[in-house]
């Protein structure tokens, strides 16, 4: 009982971070702002997370092992290359959609925040690219991709989907589920695939 309440507790505090951080960004965000969101103490934030930044990065943590996990599964869940491109691409724009607010506080508040921030998002990004890559390994190897250098092409794949949805983050516009099919087109054409 009291480790549920416990981790009910870090939970709240971490949504509420959640609300505060998207609101208003890291810098003008206080502690207290994330206490009060929480319902909590200030004992009971400082008890899971020693400062601001430490919950600011379990928060980038937390939304890149989402992503991690949701593109693993949709890349295990068809055979085929193409099939495995769709699913990853409704699973991760799909991910953004819900999780609007932390993907605000993963890709456009952790810019420009030191080096700490930016050796965490340089991390997520050559994990996502090397899952990306190990795909792209995979189809030059069975013949359904042209040889290239596939880690630049992970890394154009990440860099794009970082552009749309940062766009997206800050107008709304387009609905990410909109822009999948020209976003399928686009991949598929960047590395020599099939595009219908």
């Amino acid at each position: 009982m009291v480790e549920e309440n416990a981790q009910e507790t870090r939970t709240r505090i971490l949504e509420a971070a959640v609300k505060v951080f998207a609101t208003k960004g890291y810098h003008e965000t206080k502690v207290d702002d994330i206490v009060n969101e929480s319902r909590t103490s200030k004992g009971a934030f400082y008890f899971y997370f020693p400062s601001k930044q430490d919950i600011f990065l379990a928060l980038v943590d937390t939304f890149a092992k989402l992503l991690e996990d949701r593109l693993n599964e949709a890349l295990q869940s068809k055979a085929h290359g193409l099939e495995q491109m769709d699913a990853a691409l409704t699973s991760i724009l799909g991910l953004f959609s819900q999780y609007r607010g932390l993907a605000k506080i993963a890709l456009v508040q952790a810019v420009g925040l030191g080096a700490a921030f930016e050796e965490k998002r340089r991390a997520i990004n050559d994990r996502l690219t090397q899952l990306v890559q190990a795909r792209l390994d995979q189809a030059v190897a069975d013949g359904s991709l042209p040889p290239q250098s596939t880690e630049i092409a992970a890394r154009a794949w990440i860099g794009a989907l970082n552009e749309i949805v940062t766009h997206w983050i800050y107008t709304g516009h387009p609905p990410l589920e909109a822009c999948l099919p020209d976003v399928r087109r686009f991949l598929a054409r960047s590395v020599g695939a099939p595009t219908d």
